[in-house]
């Protein structure tokens, strides 16, 4: 069984028990998170596709912790015109596990 969700913008391919990263959530390490946005649900050769969302799909995850990731730098330059500019980012993500497809 498995399921796309939607989240941060973003769409996942998630299965039960996997860990995944998704954009920063609200919630503390331990705390449950529910995912309503279920593009398709996949449960053996039965297969649910939504028009935009299935219809009473829900996926559960707990919230394993609450981070940032590695640090990117941005560098901006134009040559011939001594134009440098270094930045660093780092984006804060939350990993959770699927604990239910519903």
């Amino acid at each position: 069984m498995f399921a796309v969700i939607e989240t941060g913008g973003k769409q996942y391919k998630i299965a039960m028990g996997e860990k995944i990263r998704v954009e920063k959530l609200a919630g503390e390490n331990g705390a449950s998170v529910f995912f309503d946005k279920v593009l398709l649900l996949v449960n053996g050769e039965e297969i649910k596709i939504g028009a935009p969302y299935v219809a009473g799909a829900k996926v559960e995850a707990k919230v394993l912790k609450q981070d940032r990731a590695d640090k990117k730098i941005v560098f901006k330059y134009h040559s011939k015109t001594r134009y440098r500019k270094k930045k660093g980012h780092r984006q804060h993500f939350t990993e959770v596990q699927i604990t239910s497809i519903k």
